[in-house]
């Protein structure tokens, strides 16, 4: 029975983690390396944690309470994680364990000195490091000492800061054992840690060394600044030797203690430069054996380096998939389209399928490839031409990358790939009745969907969906849609640009687009203003709403005085824009038709901040203040020399914006409204597939491809395991930020604003919103949780059309992400909101309630005292 109890590393292998935690896997696998040295010892495995844990019931209740616990209830986690520690601590070691380990540190010496150290079952995994989460201890001497560290070690499972990591991670804290490895101690000259990535830029050709005299302890606790390289294909492109002034040195008897380093040894490299490469070359192959880059803890005795311990990198942002081996940059789509979480399986799949351009995914987000865009020299000026419009950051990193003169290939004319640079498309007439007929066009098509896909279940219903993705695209790359889209955003371009040099005024095709006509976009947000103006006069309704805690509530509202009123409102108001949510673009984001709880927070400030008619009033006042700036720029115009043709042309102009600037947003009303109703015929056939006990719930769907659901469809046959490693992998995919520009090597690019116009100390941004505005900054991340009084100026990561219902609330506009005609800027300028865009970090760096200054004409915020 002894027997699992205890087992040796080197019969432990990478797929045990059950067996003996993440660590002892990891280790076990190190240990069966070529050319890998790492220390012997033995795993306690998770049998006898098990074990000790069943002695003790209280602990099984306290695991019950904890897991009610919110991950911000600091007190509660607490007090019930140090209960549950000392339980684990006061319960005798079970029979034949302390046997067991007797017997494995006779094999290995009994007197020797040895590191204790925790291995959780959820540890050192490829979603989630748990790094210093639980507990570790070094130069541990004799049996009962070691005994007394191994119980510390299953104690430590409980720790405050490990029990709140799992619960930010969504980690049953009943599904995680804890193992425990003993390995001999290892007293090196110098240790430290090697990432075989770049762990800041993401990079993969670049490993770095941080390395210090002494055990490595004294690194990972921050007493000293290490040594650190930087290795690029076997040779050392940078290095920082700092002045090591303390080494952690181990005791005889045990325990460990800092020493003082002779003051002409401080500056002294821990590690010679051959042994850095060696050290560089040795990690390349541990990341080869298992597959992705790794963080590893090494030690150097005697000039040979041993391995104490390896674990996955978990902060890289993955790299899409490439069929070759050649160099590609890869530019955000969620940062143009506004939406940067991650999206599901189906979500991105069904993008892919209906996108005009080849999409590759990482990290559960899309990506296009524009290396053959940068390739060339014309196609080269157009692409960044255009991204430089949209997204100055973008331009930006693409350019750094193209400065490095060898990452991206030199072709003599233009390869396929890239947006058409910037006048491609045939010019246009200005004619009203070209949008007109555009939208009518969209609603045909729709109306035709919805029809021909009422009979069509099962297999039948994906082949007619692959026709119906084919239609989706006609209608999205309609030459006359693309060519009314390119004449409003190229005629507002135009008169920033001519306005700025001819009058000196910068921004002002700002103004000139106030209140444009069809816009479905801001009609939507104006809209939600005349559903509070059908509720508003009745109090019982208002107050029945502020109590609304579940979505049968329009049913129950019938009941109230005015209730079936406001019923009515918001229904007609579901069936023209219920198909809008946050992160639209993903096909399995929750509709407000299916959500309509997430409307009332809206309707309920809508109610409070607004008077009666205030929607007419408002669109009225902004066409009036465009068609005022209007006469007055023309009237400028006409002073200056050639003032007539000047002001003729910029007429000419001023129209063009006018007709077809707010039809920039109706093909995505297009796309979402297609994919809803392929969303509820999809989930159609996932209501029948539980029903047939294939699925076990109808969100299943979400994390299959669209291909691998036509399969399941037709089988009737689904493979549980890999909807699990999809949600996993989602999961994980939420804590890491996309970049705007990522390379083939993994390199995240950020991009910087080149500008040296703004007040020392303001965030820098782009100004896509002329005016300046101050107020009171409301931090929102979730549209739900929106409270907002007049005046206030939102401050978020991204908005898409599904937030402009906040935007007739509020004073300004900052976000992390946006460029110049994404959703946000345009909507902001509709309704006249001075906004900058693209400033980093803002929703971390401003506070919420904090007062800030929005400068919108020259794309800076200040926080004011």
């Amino acid at each position: 029975m002894s027997e699992q109890y205890v087992l040796d590393l080197h019969d432990v292998g990478e797929t045990q983690v059950a067996v003996v935690g993440g660590k002892g896997a990891h280790l076990g696998g190190l240990s069966r390396i070529d050319g890998v040295r790492v220390p012997a010892g033995f795993c306690v495995t998770t049998d006898a944690f098990r074990r000790v844990v069943a002695e003790a019931p209280s602990v099984g209740a306290r695991l019950d309470q904890l897991s009610r616990l919110s991950p911000d209830d600091r007190e509660a986690i607490r007090t019930l994680s140090a209960e549950i520690r000392r339980s684990i601590e006061g319960i005798a070691i079970p029979g034949g364990l302390p046997a067991a380990i007797t017997r494995a540190l006779a094999r290995l010496g009994e007197r020797a000195a040895y590191a204790v150290r925790s291995s959780a079952t959820a540890e050192d995994l490829p979603t989630a490091s748990f790094a210093g989460q639980q507990d570790t201890y070094l130069n541990v001497v004799g049996p009962a000492a070691i005994l007394e560290h191994v119980s510390r070690c299953w104690a430590s499972l409980f720790t405050e800061r490990a029990v709140t990591y799992r619960q930010r991670n969504g980690i049953d804290h009943r599904t995680v054992h804890m193992a425990v490895v003993v390995q001999r101690m290892v007293f090196p000259h110098a240790a430290g840690i090697l990432f075989t990535a770049d762990p800041v830029t993401g990079n993969r050709k670049v490993a770095t060394v941080d390395a210090g005299f002494g055990l490595g302890e004294a690194l990972v606790s921050g007493l000293v600044n290490p040594d650190v390289f930087t290795v690029r294909d076997d040779v050392i492109v940078a290095k920082t030797i700092a002045a090591k002034q303390r080494a952690v040195h181990a005791l005889p008897g045990g325990g460990t203690r800092e020493v003082a380093i002779d003051p002409q040894r401080q500056e002294q490299p821990a590690l010679t430069d051959a042994q850095v490469v060696r050290l560089v070359q040795l990690g390349r192959r541990i990341e080869a054996h298992f597959g992705r880059p790794q963080d590893i803890e090494w030690c150097l005795v005697d000039d040979d380096f041993q391995i104490v311990q390896s674990r996955p990198i978990t902060t890289l942002f993955p790299i899409p998939a490439a069929r070759d081996a050649e160099n590609h940059v890869y530019v955000s789509v969620g940062h143009q389209q506004m939406m940067t979480d991650p999206m599901k399986p189906l979500g991105l799949s069904v993008w892919q399928l209906t996108a005009m351009v080849p999409m590759h995914e990482a990290g559960g987000r899309l990506f296009v490839d524009v290396t053959r865009g940068l390739a060339s020299p014309a196609s080269r000026a157009g692409l960044l031409e255009v991204i430089g419009r949209g997204d100055p950051l973008v331009r930006d990193a693409l350019e750094t990358v193209l400065d490095r003169g060898d990452f991206v290939p030199s072709l003599p004319d233009a390869g396929p790939g890239g947006p058409p640079a910037s006048g491609a498309s045939a010019p246009i007439e200005t004619d009203p009745a070209i949008v007109t007929e555009l939208i009518e066009r969209s609603q045909a098509s729709l109306a035709a969907l919805r029809r021909d896909i009422r009979t069509k279940t099962g297999p039948a219903l994906f082949d007619f969906l692959l026709e119906a993705f084919q239609e989706h695209k006609r209608v999205l790359s309609d030459p006359l849609s693309m060519q009314a889209i390119m004449a409003g955003m190229e005629a507002t371009w135009w008169l920033n640009d001519q306005l700025q040099e001819w009058l000196g005024e910068k921004n002002a095709a700002d103004t000139l687009t106030l209140s444009a006509p069809n816009n479905i976009t801001s009609q939507m947000g104006l809209a939600l203003l005349d559903v509070a103006d059908v509720i508003r006069p009745h109090p019982e309704v208002v107050a029945f709403l502020r109590g609304v805690q579940d979505e049968g509530f329009l049913g129950e509202l019938p009941k109230l005085a005015g209730g079936a009123e406001a019923r009515a409102a918001i229904e007609a108001y579901l069936d023209r824009y219920g198909m809008r949510c946050v992160g639209e673009i993903d096909i399995t984001r929750p509709r407000w038709s299916e959500r309509p709880i997430t409307l009332v927070p809206l309707i309920l400030d809508n109610v409070r901040n607004f008077e009666p008619g205030a929607a007419e009033r408002r669109f009225e006042r902004g066409r009036q203040e465009a068609q005022r700036k209007e006469r007055e720029v023309l009237s400028r115009l006409r002073a200056l020399p050639d003032g007539q043709q000047k002001a003729d042309e910029a007429k000419r102009m001023i129209d063009r914006v006018r007709t077809f600037i707010g039809y920039r947003e109706y093909p995505k009303y297009g796309i979402v409204s297609r994919y809803f109703v392929y969303k509820q015929a999809l989930l159609g056939e996932a209501e029948r597939l539980v029903r047939a006990n294939v699925l076990a719930e109808r969100e299943d769907i979400f994390y299959l491809t669209f291909q691998e659901l036509h399969d399941v469809v037709r089988s009737n046959r689904v493979d549980a395991q890999l909807i699990q490693r999809r949600k996993d992998a989602f999961r994980s995919y939420r804590a890491l930020t996309p970049p705007r520009v990522l390379t083939s090597d993994g390199e995240a690019v950020a991009g910087a604003y080149r500008r040296d116009d703004a007040p020392a100390g303001a965030l820098i941004g782009l100004p896509v919103s002329a005016g300046t505005v101050e107020g009171r900054a409301r931090v929102i991340l979730d549209i739900a949780e929106a409270d907002l009084e007049a005046g206030d100026i939102l401050v978020t990561a991204y908005t898409d059309p599904s937030w402009s219902p906040l935007f007739v609330a509020i004073a300004g506009l900052v976000t992390e992400v946006g460029g110049l005609m994404t959703h946000g800027a345009v909507i902001a300028r509709e309704y006249g909101l001075p906004a900058v865009v693209g400033v980093a970090d803002a929703t971390r760096l401003i506070r919420d309630g904090q007062r800030i200054r929005v400068h919108g004409t020259d794309g800076y915020v200040e926080i004011l005292p």
